[in-house]
C-alpha cells in the first residue's frame, strides 16, 4: 500500500499517532484484562483526572469528539433543554446535526466575533426559562481554542460560568484542543476549566497525537447524572476500553500533550511570520485572525493557493472566499514550514 507523505496543512486530525502513545498502546497489550473500564489503566485515568482537575473531577473515556460533546451535553440536560453556543461552534457546524438528532437537543447559536462568546452575546439567547412554548436554555458550550484559533482567557471563562450559573445553566468546554490554548497561555488545564467554573469538559487527544481517544471529565459533582448509561446508548464505550485510558495515560500523565502543543504552535508561529514577510502591498496575502494557537487563517490569492496546493494539502474556509485554514501538528517539520512559505512567493 502506498502513503501519501505530502505535507499536510489540512488538519491536525491528518497527523499519525505519536510514538510515545504507540508504545503506550503496545504495552498495555499484555494478558487480559477486564473489559468496559474496569481495567488498571482506565482506574489510573480516573486517579490522574482528579491530579489534572481537582478532587471533584470524574473521567469518562470515549472515541470520538462528537461523542464526547453530545454525550456530556445529553447527560447534562433534560429533552427539553438548549444549548447557546457560537454560531462557528463545531457543535453547531460540524458534526452533522449530532447534538439535536442523537442528543435531541436544541442549540442557539450567536454571531461571535473571532469565535468567542461574552455575557452579553449569551444574553441574546438567555431568555425564555418557563415558557412551553421555548427550548430552554440550559447550557453554554464554548470551545477552547476556538474554531478560528482564538483563546479564552480565565477572566473570560468565569465571566461565561458566573452568568450561566446564575441563571441555573451549566458551563461545556469543548476542549479538542485544550492543549493548544493551555501552551499558549502558560497555565495548566485546572486553570482554563474547574478553576474558573467549567462543569463539564470535552477533554480532547485524538488532535494532540492520539489514536482515537477522548473523555468526557465531569468536573462539578452532580452535573451530568445518567452519564455512564447514556455512554452505552451513544455507542461510547469502549469494550477494550485498557487501549483508549493508556493513550490519555501516555499524554496526560506527563508532558507529553504540553510538548505537543507547543510545537504544534510554535510552527504555527513561524508559518505567520512567514506570511507577514509575504504580505508586502498587492500581494494578496494576508492573516485573518490572531494567531494563537496552532491555525493560521491565511487570504492568499486563488493562483498563489492553487499552486502550492499542488505541494502541499491545505483547504479553502468555506464560509469566506479567498480564506484558507492552515494547520500544524505536532509532528509538522519546520522544514515543510518554510517549503509552504516558498511555494506561496513563487512567481
Amino acid at each position: 500500500m502506498t502513503v501519501d507523505t505530502t505535507p499536510a496543512f489540512a488538519s491536525d486530525n491528518w497527523a499519525g499517532v505519536h510514538p510515545e502513545v504507540l508504545d503506550a498502546i503496545a504495552r498495555a497489550n499484555t494478558g487480559h484484562a477486564p473489559a468496559y473500564g474496569g481495567d488498571p489503566w482506565t482506574a489510573r485515568f480516573q486517579r490522574l483526572a482528579k491530579t489534572l482537575f481537582g478532587e471533584d473531577a470524574e473521567a469518562f473515556p470515549v472515541l470520538s469528539g462528537t461523542g464526547a460533546n453530545v454525550l456530556a451535553l445529553q447527560a447534562a440536560l433534560p429533552r427539553w433543554g438548549a444549548v447557546i453556543c457560537a454560531s462557528t461552534a463545531h457543535i453547531n457546524t460540524d458534526e452533522t446535526g449530532a447534538p439535536e438528532k442523537t442528543g435531541g437537543l436544541k442549540l442557539l447559536p450567536v454571531e461571535a466575533p473571532g469565535g468567542k462568546l461574552t455575557p452579553e452575546l449569551v444574553a441574546r439567547e438567555a431568555w425564555g426559562w418557563g415558557n412551553e412554548h421555548r427550548a430552554e436554555p440550559l447550557a453554554v458550550s464554548i470551545t477552547q481554542s476556538t474554531e478560528l484559533g482564538t483563546c479564552y482567557t480565565p477572566d473570560e471563562i468565569r465571566a461565561l460560568a458566573d452568568q450561566a450559573h446564575e441563571h441555573g445553566m451549566v458551563l461545556h468546554l469543548d476542549g479538542s484542543r485544550i492543549g493548544n490554548a493551555a501552551a499558549a497561555l502558560d497555565l495548566s488545564l485546572r486553570q482554563l476549566t474547574s478553576d474558573v467554573g467549567v462543569d463539564l469538559l470535552s477533554l480532547g487527544g485524538t488532535k494532540n497525537g492520539l489514536l482515537g481517544a477522548e473523555a468526557v471529565v465531569v468536573l462539578r459533582s452532580g452535573s451530568a447524572p445518567g452519564l455512564p448509561y447514556l455512554r452505552k446508548m451513544n455507542l461510547q464505550l469502549a469494550s477494550k476500553m485498557r487501549f483508549v485510558s493508556a493513550q490519555l495515560l501516555a499524554l496526560y500523565e506527563g508532558d507529553l500533550w504540553l510538548r505537543s502543543a507547543r510545537h504544534a504552535n510554535a510552527m504555527a508561529a513561524r508559518l505567520a511570520a512567514g506570511l507577514e514577510g509575504l504580505a508586502t502591498e498587492g500581494s494578496g496575502i494576508g492573516i485573518a485572525h490572531p494567531v494563537e494557537v496552532n491555525s493560521v487563517f491565511a487570504t492568499l490569492p486563488a493562483e498563489a493557493a492553487e499552486r502550492a496546493r499542488q505541494r502541499f494539502a491545505f483547504g479553502a474556509w468555506p464560509t469566506e472566499p479567498g480564506l484558507y485554514r492552515l494547520m500544524c501538528a505536532f509532528d509538522t517539520r519546520p522544514e515543510d514550514v518554510d517549503a509552504l512559505l516558498a511555494a506561496l512567493a513563487e512567481d
